[in-house]
């Protein structure tokens, strides 16, 4: 049944499966933010201080980054798919060991389990997603993965608020825990009637599956010329990589044609500004920031968590309408400087504490959330996928993905302990990070916006070229602007294909034919 699904139909299945993984994501990263102030938890694991909570929430993202580090060895044998299914039965076990747990021992290995499987899904799924849809929405699709996570997040505001009616009963914490394994079946299911990424397959030397899988996502019949062409294309990009990336582990740190050091920098980059930009500050202790250090009461800070969240979600919906238009470039720029500036105001808030500047605290809390809902709250997970090349995606985003967790954890595990030891001023040192960003996302950072997976790896191909030759050198946007100017020769400027043929691939097509 599922079988003959095509076209929008199954561009729109793949984009559920991937949306149900990352709310199931959302979900566990807003979980325990309420739960930390559940007395029946608290009592449970005998009121433990601010240092055992960032360790009980933290180790969760300890589990994420040893799962993003085994995506790196195992994502490109067993396909995305495979991988996805793989974290979501560890997000199972671990969501069931969480819910089960009374000692902080078993809590531990319950919250890393569950991590290791929130590692695998977060390296999977954005690669599954742009390898099997069209160039000029690519960008909004993975949004709206977004936008189901923090959807995930508000769920779990409300659900912890509603269960503060029962204060002193297990279930008001365990209940909670245990949804998240509700949530990984369903993601396993859906992800396991969608097909694999024909450009995964390709890559594995299964063009016959590739160019079935192909033919169903552009509605055409298996033999139409037009499934050919694609394939063909896709076929030529990878022999082309090989070519030019020998031993592609081996040409990571030697920056070769492929630039792959570089592409594999700029997006650990972003999955470090993504944190270092304070945004699990608020994700994971938005009620603990409101109750200690705005001093509002626990039911109040929970309400406003789940606002907060739902603003989040207008604002990346919005985001949609521009990513792909304005480009992420701009967004990241505006972002940075933005949330810097609503971190320095929610700095004096806090530092004069008064009732008028709690109201002035919170007004930047939303302040930050509206620039990085529509920045830095979706691109850093879309950019690694988009920029590495076929045969470096699932190396290069393994790495953004377990710097990210690797972060994640540092300011999830610090965040308590910089409240209460250093409280405004743990504040402003994220809006001097913030502010830090801007010169490094304007000099180093080039737009991929309306470029095909193919026609990034031609831009970095022709900047590597410029840099080999003696007084030749271009920058990346230079670089950019010639490959657009050869999509309008090779009749691939409109930008609406899942594939786009470059000179180098046609330089390639008219050599095979000459043979």
């Amino acid at each position: 049944m599922f079988s003959q699904i095509k076209g929008r139909g199954l561009t729109r299945g793949i984009t559920i499966a991937c949306g149900a993984g990352f709310f199931l994501f959302g979900y566990d990263q807003g979980v325990f933010g309420g739960i930390l102030t559940n007395q029946n938890f608290l009592d449970t694991f005998n009121n433990p201080d601010a240092t055992i909570q960032g360790q009980i929430t933290s180790t969760y993202y300890l589990g994420a980054i040893f799962g993003a580090i085994l995506s790196r060895f195992i994502g490109d044998r067993i396909g995305r798919r495979k991988a996805i299914m793989l974290g979501c039965t560890f997000l199972t076990v671990g969501g069931l060991l969480q819910a089960t747990a009374s000692t902080l021992v078993h809590m531990i290995i319950g919250r890393i389990v569950g991590g290791f499987g929130t590692g695998l899904n977060t390296t999977a799924i954005p690669m599954w997603q742009v390898e099997t849809c069209k160039q000029h929405h690519r960008g909004r699709l993975v949004i709206m993965e977004l936008v189901l996570n923090i959807f995930g997040i508000a769920v779990t505001s409300w659900m912890n608020y509603g269960f503060t009616w029962l204060p002193h009963d297990s279930v008001s914490w365990r209940f909670p825990l245990a949804f998240q394994s509700f949530w990984s079946i369903v993601t396993f299911i859906f992800t396991i009637i969608m097909p694999e990424s024909p450009r995964w397959l390709v890559s594995r030397g299964r063009q016959e599956e590739a160019k079935l899988i192909l033919a169903r996502l552009m509605s055409l019949d298996v033999d139409d010329p037009e499934v050919t062409k694609v394939l063909r294309i896709l076929t030529l990009t990878v022999t082309h990589e090989v070519e030019n990336e020998t031993a592609a582990l081996s040409s990571i740190l030697q920056n070769g044609r492929g630039q792959n050091l570089r592409r594999i920098l700029l997006g650990a980059g972003l999955a470090l500004m993504q944190q270092a930009c304070g945004v699990n500050i608020i994700a994971n202790y938005l009620p603990v920031v409101l109750t200690k250090s705005v001093g509002l009461s626990d039911r109040l800070a929970l309400v406003l968590s789940a606002v907060y969240s739902h603003a989040l979600t207008i604002w990346a919906t919005t985001s949609m309408l521009a990513i792909d238009s304005l480009g992420r470039k701009p967004l990241l720029l505006a972002g940075a400087m933005g949330q810097g500036i609503a971190f320095f105001m929610i700095a004096v808030g806090v530092r004069i504490g008064s009732y008028n500047m709690s109201i002035f605290t919170v007004v930047f809390i939303f302040v930050y959330n509206f620039f990085f809902g529509t920045s830095f709250l979706s691109i850093p997970w879309l950019y690694p996928a988009e920029i590495n090349s076929q045969s470096m995606r699932n190396v290069g985003t393994s790495i953004s993905t377990a710097t990210n967790w690797v972060f994640v954890y540092v300011i999830v595990l610090v965040t308590p302990l910089g409240i209460e030891k250093l409280g405004w001023r743990f504040y402003l040192m994220f809006g001097f990070f913030n502010l830090a960003f801007v010169p490094f996302l304007w000099l180093f950072y080039v737009e991929t916006a309306r470029l095909s997976l193919e026609q990034i790896d031609r831009l970095f191909e022709v900047f590597s070229i410029a840099q080999d030759q003696d007084n030749q050198s271009i920058s990346l946007a230079q670089a950019r602007k010639q490959v657009l100017l050869e999509a309008e020769v090779v009749g691939n400027a409109n930008g609406k294909g899942l594939a786009a043929q470059t000179l180098a691939t046609k330089t390639d097509t008219i050599q095979l034919e000459e043979m």
